[in-house]
């Protein structure tokens, strides 16, 4: 049956095209998402992965091989992106205070998180034999923003053989070199990303510890209060802000910049709205106007969750990317906003 709706697509049948691609079409954008770092981008070369296909279905001999050559257009897609005059950084926002200076500057503004939805089914998938990363850490924001300072055909080659497990081989073929280049390539991303990231095997379960952290956050940052914020985070803590490109590092850092912050929005309401994103708590933030009651985005925050502690605040100043997480474009303020 399957073999026949790959005839049928070779001969113009746009709906066989659909039935052959459809249930690879969100693990190809997770792919992509991976390897861009921006979910607006991953969305952009997954059509372009698809026109590609549909283009080319005249060169796929069988339907058994189907999900390895949509993987290689889509990292060929990916690898030009990257490649095409480097990555142009998104503008960079002018804060509305005076912020303390940064420890410093992030080498990956246009970073953006990925909504719980489009993971689901796909985290939980058995990855081949050459996996080494669990699902859920290859889709954590400090996986996916240590992925894009690899070099790109490294960091091609660790998520097609160590997170998806494709055999050497296979990657190979994909990337059109040899299987010792492949093998170099791994081993030289594994050490950077050890470098950067611990490497695999951190376990973070999604516990009743790890939603009281999501609850408490919540609470101190509504009231503005920095010290029980503080005493969330362990001592290697970071808060990040994209596309803003201002990093700050450690406790004492991370205060100084939250004292600046709550000290600019006064007494105007914040009010906070959970959802999830790259299967980490996170909040859709909303700011009550001076003028008006009604409260609009102020940033989605995602947390990274280091046993008992924050490890990490990512704070996305990007309103348009809301509605993917099913996040109003605006809150009912409370009289006093």
């Amino acid at each position: 049956m399957e073999q026949v709706a790959l005839e049928r697509a070779r001969g113009g049948d746009e709906q066989a095209f659909r039935e052959l691609t459809d249930p690879f079409r969100r693990e190809l954008q997770v792919h992509c998402y991976r390897m861009l770092g921006s979910l607006t981008d991953a969305e952009d070369m997954l059509q372009e992965t698809l026109l590609a296909a549909w283009r080319g279905l005249a060169g796929l001999q069988e339907q058994a091989a189907l999900r390895s050559w949509l993987y290689r257009i889509a990292t060929t897609r990916c690898l030009n992106a990257r490649r095409a005059a480097g990555r142009r950084a998104p503008a960079e926002p002018v804060p509305p205070f005076r912020p303390p200076d940064p420890s410093r500057r992030s080498e990956v503004p246009w970073l953006q998180p990925c909504p719980d939805a489009l993971l689901e089914g796909i985290a939980d998938a058995a990855p081949g034999p050459a996996a080494r990363y669990r699902a859920t850490e290859a889709v954590e924001l400090a996986f996916i923003a240590a992925l894009q300072c690899l070099p790109p055909r490294q960091a091609a080659a660790l998520v097609l053989h160590d997170v998806l497990g494709f055999p050497t081989g296979e990657v190979a073929g994909m990337l059109s070199t040899s299987q010792p280049a492949v093998k170099g390539a791994v081993q030289r991303a594994r050490a950077a990303l050890r470098h950067r990231t611990g490497g695999p095997g951190r376990v973070r379960a999604r516990s009743a510890r790890e939603r009281d952290l999501g609850r408490r956050f919540a609470s101190a940052y509504i009231a503005g209060d920095v010290d029980a914020v503080v005493a969330l985070l362990s001592d290697d803590a970071w808060l990040s802000m994209p596309p803003a490109p201002h990093e700050y590092h450690g406790p004492e850092a991370i205060a100084a910049f939250l004292r600046a912050s709550f000290g600019w929005r006064g007494h105007r309401q914040v009010q906070l709205v959970a959802t999830g994103a790259n299967t980490q708590p996170a909040f859709g933030s909303y700011l009550g106007g001076a003028a008006g009651p009604a409260a609009t985005p102020a940033g989605l925050i995602v947390l990274t969750v280091a046993g008992d502690r924050l490890q990490g605040v990512t704070r996305f100043h990007l309103p348009a990317i809301y509605p993917r997480f099913g996040l109003p474009a605006s809150l009912p303020g409370s009289p006093g906003s």
